[in-house]
């Protein structure tokens, strides 16, 4: 499939803000499941854009806006086409969940195996874990079966939860929106030494297009594999991936800081249309 999005995010600000330096993380990636064809930003007011790649391998657009403003628009437009991931290799479908801390030796794995910001594995954590794979012994089924844990335990509720919220206070009250299915499911397989990365990007589904979160898991033997707790599945062709992080701390759309009032109010828009197949 073929996709084109755009996104847009303004900040209404009740006083004039000067001084404001921004990072704009949404520029998909390019993948054996997607290719990115064609990406802008345009800020207003007009500032020159650059950009550098950080530590996770995630683009960063970054600008600085030093005059004096009440009114600060960004909007990125991105073709992007996607495919089907690849099936899983039969060796990684039985890799054992007893070797998995063999991992930790892995060097793209060290940093999402411990607890993060939003997410912790505490000796609670660890046991809803363990009870969530009972009887599973191969690291993909274990993935699956928190996978399905996650998505029965919490119920998805629309403004239930803020961008601030933690794992915990989401598996507490039992419901959340993407990115608490997302911190949770994390937080779990990294309890059970699986690595375990947020994804950050978009979904278009027929009711709606809108950003997105999930979560990666190792595979020895396969690498890093996508799985969505939100909805109980696997990513397909509707999913465009931004950026990967420990959890949501590392991938916000857009984060920045400025001098100035403090009354402000933001606006965020999706569009994604099909073009079509590729």
């Amino acid at each position: 499939m073929r996709w084109v999005v755009r996104h847009r995010t303004a900040y209404h600000y009740g006083g004039a803000a000067q001084d404001s330096y921004n990072e704009v993380r949404l520029k998909p990636v390019s993948n054996q499941e997607q290719e990115l064809e064609s990406f802008e930003l345009t800020v207003q007011p007009a500032a020159a854009v650059e950009h550098y790649v950080d530590c996770y391998g995630n683009w960063v657009d970054h600008f600085e806006v030093f005059e004096p403003h009440t009114f600060l628009e960004m909007r990125t437009r991105a073709v992007v086409a996607t495919h089907p991931a690849a099936p899983l290799p039969e060796d990684a479908r039985s890799a054992p969940l007893a070797a998995i801390g063999e991992a930790a030796q892995n060097e793209r794995c060290f940093d999402f195996i411990e607890a993060s910001h939003f997410t912790d594995t505490e000796p609670e954590t660890r046991r809803l874990a363990l009870e969530a794979t009972e009887g599973q012994t191969d690291v993909w089924q274990a993935a699956l079966a928190i996978m399905r844990f996650v998505h029965r335990h919490l119920e998805y509720e629309p403004r239930s939860t803020h961008v601030h919220t933690r794992m915990r206070e989401a598996l507490a009250q039992r419901r959340g929106v993407c990115q608490d299915f997302a911190h949770v499911m994390i937080g779990l397989s990294r309890s059970l030494q699986i690595p375990a990365r947020y994804v950050s990007g978009y979904l278009a589904t027929e009711r709606a297009s809108a950003t997105h979160a999930w979560v990666e898991v190792f595979v020895p033997s396969a690498g890093w594999r996508g799985l969505d707790p939100t909805h109980h599945c696997q990513p397909d062709e509707t999913y465009v991936k931004i950026a990967v992080g420990r959890d949501y701390n590392d991938v916000p759309p857009v984060r920045g800081t400025y001098r100035g009032t403090l009354s402000r109010r933001m606006e965020v828009e999706v569009e994604i249309n099909s073009a079509g197949e590729r």
